[in-house]
């Protein structure tokens, strides 16, 4: 092992220069840990591995909750996106989802020039092999890395964010080989390290579709997709976005082509055998959906272009794992794509992942102390997705350092807060991705609020510099005073506020009673309205809260002893160890865990069974 250098120790190490990666590094640095980000390859920082787009319907509500705590998502993709379009404008506020199509190239370049501007931070190229730990206090506890060369890097923390590069394997047809993503080769050595310290690993299966040349495609026979007129802002710094918007194109493909895929299932590595592991059920290959949806004659495709300045296409929808001369046929058998020229092909991959049961809610493993998970190695997929529990992962590691308590974000509180506690409460059976219906309280989770939710959680744990804290209390006053204004003007039926929340009446409707209205800002305006509209849904929601946390707030302590819980059954008490639960709450949450069971553990919290409480 090689001498400690100054260089090469800090307070928080993070592996992986992903999306994960990127928010676990400017976290851990904006909290002030002296933070080392560590990549293979500096160069591809923040690539978009699969489609050239941020955001969407649960996603983006995830984006704007990484700003509200002073991440770089947003920020990035509002300097280089090429399409912006809010998602479900017709169904409620809740429903409304934020998405925009990057410039891929320019959006990893922006990400960079964040992280490289980052106080605290550096950046080095370095493959990763092997973890390095030691006991201390009778807890193994990881001390830093070793890297290829065997040099080590020496950390208070260390956050793993691997992407698929865990023993990953990309299939196209019959042909197999390893890598992390192609062209870049696998991380087995952290795989092995990670077996030899006694964590559980299992294996995921992700896919991308082809690119082709946008040149080579017959327009006239798509259907055009333009932007919104008046693109909104992912982050909370910005009011609005003026830009040049790229549209997008949409086709379908046939039964022809659904009869070329049926007809060669057999080829496929999905169905073959070659591929063992389970993808993602949301987002499945062609291949997938023609015998998951037999009835259907025909499937969207959507076709984004990948930057301003070049003529690369993705294809939305097609993802597959067939063989290059298959999917040449396919994508010439689908209208408006017949004589298209692909620049790259598909390809599938199955990767490690290590289920997150074995992590507490600040995403420290349970197993390592001062070692934390983020990103795809939790069995979750998406960008948006590894951006939250880099940002966690990152701050939590750089607060554990400095002695503070972590940065806990509850299910009511944020989609983050959800897809934490999934993770670590519930596990994964395939690969996890944020829905707006996994979250019980959706009216107050909404994209536009996510400042109002969290800003004040980041502010206290010195996640977001004076100037973001000055603008965002400069937009909490101007929402009070618009209340104030509707409260204190009346009409002939009332006031302001109580014709505000007739369904029909708008935002300008309100302007014409009062035109001292229309100086508030768009945003202030759209919240106020909301919050107007919807008040008494929203206290009904808070109150069921509040009901629930009463239950949920009572904490049980890490060495409680289950097995002493007589009444207590065998299943409940296995997966009670193995979680190990912080609260009753949690504990209710847990699969597999009946009402019965939460009774007699509640009990045994009270004191009411006087059973032992030493460790068993």
């Amino acid at each position: 092992m090689s001498e400690r250098r100054d260089d090469n120790t800090c307070d928080v190490l993070v592996v992986g220069g992903g999306h994960a990666g990127a928010e676990a590094a400017a976290a851990a640095a904006r909290v002030g840990a002296r933070t080392i980000l560590l990549s293979s390859n500096l160069d591809t920082i923040a690539q978009m591995s699969c489609n050239p787009a941020i955001g969407g319907v649960g996603k983006g509500h995830i984006v704007r909750e990484i700003d509200a705590l002073g991440g770089l998502m947003g920020q990035a993709i509002d300097a280089t996106g090429i399409q912006f379009r809010m998602l479900n404008v017709r169904k409620g506020p809740a429903m409304h989802g934020p998405r925009a199509q990057a410039d891929k190239r320019l959006y990893q370049d922006e990400v960079k020039r964040l992280l490289e501007e980052t106080p605290n931070l550096t950046l080095r190229q370095e493959k990763v092999e092997k973890l390095l730990t030691e006991n201390v206090n009778g807890r193994e506890t990881v001390i830093g890395v070793q890297v290829q060369g065997d040099a080590c890097y020496y950390a208070k923390a260390v956050v793993l964010c691997c992407g698929t590069f865990l023993r990953g394997q990309i299939h196209q047809g019959s042909l197999q080989f390893a890598g992390g993503r192609f062209g870049e080769p696998a991380a087995v050595g952290l795989s092995l390290s990670l077996l030899q310290l006694g964590f559980d690993l299992k294996r995921f299966k992700t896919g991308t579709p082809a690119r082709i040349n946008g040149r080579s495609i017959d327009y006239s026979r798509l259907e055009c997709q333009p932007g919104d007129e008046r693109p909104v802002p992912f982050s909370f710094l910005n009011k609005e976005l003026h830009i040049d918007q790229i549209p997008c194109w949409m086709t379908w493909t046939n039964a022809n082509v659904h009869k070329l895929i049926r007809d060669h299932f057999a080829e496929a590595p999905v169905f073959s055998g070659q591929i063992t592991s389970t993808g993602p059920r949301y987002c499945p290959s062609i291949e997938t959906k023609v015998a998951r949806f037999s009835d259907r004659d025909r499937h969207q495709i959507y076709l984004e272009p990948e930057s301003r300045r070049t003529h690369e296409v993705y294809l939305n929808g097609l993802s597959t794992s067939f063989s290059r001369q298959m999917q040449t046929a396919i994508i010439h058998g689908i209208e408006g794509l017949q004589n298209a020229e692909i620049v790259r092909f598909a390809y599938a991959i199955e990767y490690d992942y290590a289920p997150p049961v074995q992590l507490f809610p600040s995403l420290e493993t349970k197993r390592v102390a001062g070692l934390y998970f983020a990103g795809q190695i939790n069995g979750t997929t998406g960008y948006e997705e590894a951006g939250a529990q880099g940002l966690v992962a990152g701050a939590n590691a750089a607060l554990a350092c400095d002695g503070r308590p972590p940065l806990a974000l509850a299910r009511e509180q944020s989609y983050m807060g959800v897809m934490l506690d999934d993770l670590v409460t519930r596990g994964v059976e395939e690969p996890y991705r944020m829905f707006t219906s996994r979250a019980e309280y959706r009216l107050l989770l909404r994209h536009d609020n996510a400042d109002r939710r969290l800003t004040p959680l980041a502010h206290a744990a010195g996640l977001i510099d004076g100037q973001r804290w000055s603008r965002f209390l400069e937009k909490c006053n101007a929402i009070e005073q618009a209340k104030v204004l509707l409260n204190t003007h009346h009409d002939e039926n009332g006031s302001l506020t109580k014709y505000l929340r007739r369904p029909e009446v708008t935002w300008s409707d309100v302007c014409t009673k009062l035109p001292e209205l229309v100086a508030f800002e768009s945003d202030v305006a759209n919240e106020v309205a909301i919050d107007t509209k919807y008040e008494g849904y929203v206290q009904r929601q808070e109150e069921e809260i509040q009901r629930q946390n009463k239950m949920a707030s009572l904490l049980i302590p890490e060495s409680f002893n289950y097995d002493a819980l007589i009444h207590l059954r065998a299943e409940a008490k296995e997966q009670f160890k193995k979680i190990r639960p912080i609260n009753l709450g949690q504990a209710g949450r847990i699969t597999g865990i009946t009402p019965a069971d939460i009774a007699v553990l509640s009990l045994a919290l009270a004191g009411v069974t006087g059973v032992n409480h030493e460790p068993g």
